[in-house]
């Protein structure tokens, strides 16, 4: 099968469009249009559906493009460690975490790493959604659970626990809250039932739930959760890795927290002599060993 051909056909379902694939592949559309022909009469078969608005690949068509991207995504990987055996760290690292660690731990870190290696290119994916690193989705991972999938190399960064939170304006003005039945007098704020979320948060927010607070305000990610908070709608119930760098926040009822939580970083097999992978594993190790000692010390 002509190779020149698989890359072109690649393009246009990438795209859905001839003219698109041939402005990316510096083609014009009839070009383009001669290739994926002579690519089906090689197959005998139709790869794609045209109709006024561009093309929809066909049930071939899928099965086709399936194959092309992967073999795209090996051709990326030996690219990016054939460029990582240079002794400088470059190129595009992408990194996937939740919304809440990558916003509000990650992210506020990163000046340091573009200190170190200013010609690194981060792309964060923040979702709560567990992406595939085997095909290469991403090339990091940061979870609050161990990774299942196979031919991963992986690295517990530190343990978290969620507990309950609150601002010093909201306390004063407030009914007391001495003992976890007093949560029946005060707005709790935390994720929904059918948000996605750690089993340990969501046992902790059924546990105060079922105090039957005097109101409630559910959001679907921990971010909501602390801005909500901070602005002195009620009881929060939030991780301990975002609460040091928001000194306002007052714990209350320190017993009251979930069980422990693991957090991993997980990174391909394939990717073990990469250059970029190895610094922002060090720094995210390092920034870890920062982060429990400052707690430490302010214990």
């Amino acid at each position: 099968m002509d190779w020149d051909k698989l890359r072109i056909f690649h393009a246009v379902a990438s795209a859905g469009s001839l003219t698109h694939a041939g402005d990316s592949l510096h083609l014009s559309q009839s070009a383009v249009s001669r290739q994926i022909r002579a690519l089906e009469e090689s197959l005998n078969t139709t790869l794609f559906h045209r109709h006024a608005r561009g093309l929809i690949l066909t049930e071939q068509g899928e099965l086709l493009f399936e194959a092309t991207r992967s073999m795209n995504k090996r051709l990326e990987t030996a690219a990016a460690r054939i460029r990582d055996s240079e002794e400088e760290v470059f190129g595009e690292l992408r990194v996937t975490t939740t919304l809440a660690f990558g916003t509000l731990w990650l992210a506020p870190r990163l000046p340091k790493l573009y200190e170190r290696y200013p010609d690194l290119k981060i792309h964060l994916m923040l979702e709560e959604r567990v992406l595939d690193l085997p095909m290469r989705e991403a090339d990091v991972a940061i979870r609050m659970k161990e990774p299942s999938q196979a031919d991963l190399i992986r690295k517990r960064l530190m343990a978290i626990r969620i507990g309950l939170y609150a601002s010093r304006t909201y306390l004063e003005r407030s009914s007391k809250l001495e003992k976890l039945e007093d949560i029946a007098q005060h707005r709790v704020i935390t994720q929904g039932p059918t948000s996605a979320q750690v089993t340990a948060g969501a046992s902790l927010a059924e546990q105060l739930l079922s105090f039957e607070p005097q109101s409630l305000l559910t959001i679907n990610n921990y971010f909501g959760v602390l801005q909500a908070t901070l602005n002195d709608l009620g009881v929060g119930v939030i991780p301990d890795y975002i609460t040091e760098d928001f000194p306002t926040l007052v714990r209350v009822l320190p017993d009251v927290e979930s069980g422990e939580v693991p957090v991993f970083l997980a990174y391909p097999e394939e990717l073990r002599q990469s250059k970029r992978v190895a610094a922002f594993r060090d720094f995210v190790q390092d920034e870890v060993i920062a982060h429990r000692r400052r707690i430490r010390d302010a214990a």
